[in-house]
């Protein structure tokens, strides 16, 4: 556990150097008239999550965070079959975004992750997994103006339907 804890922080805090490196891209600050710059949340949200892995790290050499404490492996057999589950579930999301939209992908991940993996009821997980992307899709196509992939043809219906609500 001790190792896992500092190797995992590691690694989340070269990342987040990485993403606030390459969000410097875009501006950052914030512009006149327009807003905040393109980078700015991302390069923000990085500094937060490397603030995040000094202090793990911190805990983690003062020895006060309990798996800074324990000679325990990182992962069991049930840790290693949840990552295996989740990690596989994120990978066919990626997979099926160009095919069905970002949209359709998060339905069907959240309904995967909330019926399957969660073990809740059938009309619980299929509320939360159809409400949330039509809540998504609102949000960025309408109020931000952001559009996401909307994936092959035939997802084209769905789409002309919402954006006829939001125009």
């Amino acid at each position: 556990m001790r190792v896992g804890e500092l190797l995992t922080a590691g690694f989340l805090a070269l990342l987040s150097l990485y993403l606030m490196w390459k969000s410097t891209e875009l501006p950052i600050g914030y512009i006149a008239g327009t807003g905040p710059g393109g980078g700015a949340w991302p390069f923000w949200l990085s500094a937060i999550m490397l603030i995040s892995c000094i202090c793990i790290a911190i805990n983690w050499w003062r020895g006060t965070s309990p798996a800074s404490q324990s000679e325990d492996p990182v992962l069991d057999r049930h840790g290693w079959k949840s990552l295996i589950f989740v990690g596989g579930g994120i990978i066919v999301f990626v997979a099926l975004i160009s095919i069905i939209s970002m949209y359709g992908a998060i339905a069907v991940f959240l309904f995967y992750y909330i019926w399957f993996l969660g073990r809740h009821g059938l009309i619980l997980s299929l509320a939360i997994s159809l409400i949330t992307p039509v809540a998504l899709f609102f949000f960025f196509e309408g109020a931000m103006q952001i559009t996401m992939p909307s994936g092959l043809p035939f997802t084209d219906p769905v789409f002309n339907f919402l954006y006829e609500i939001i125009y």
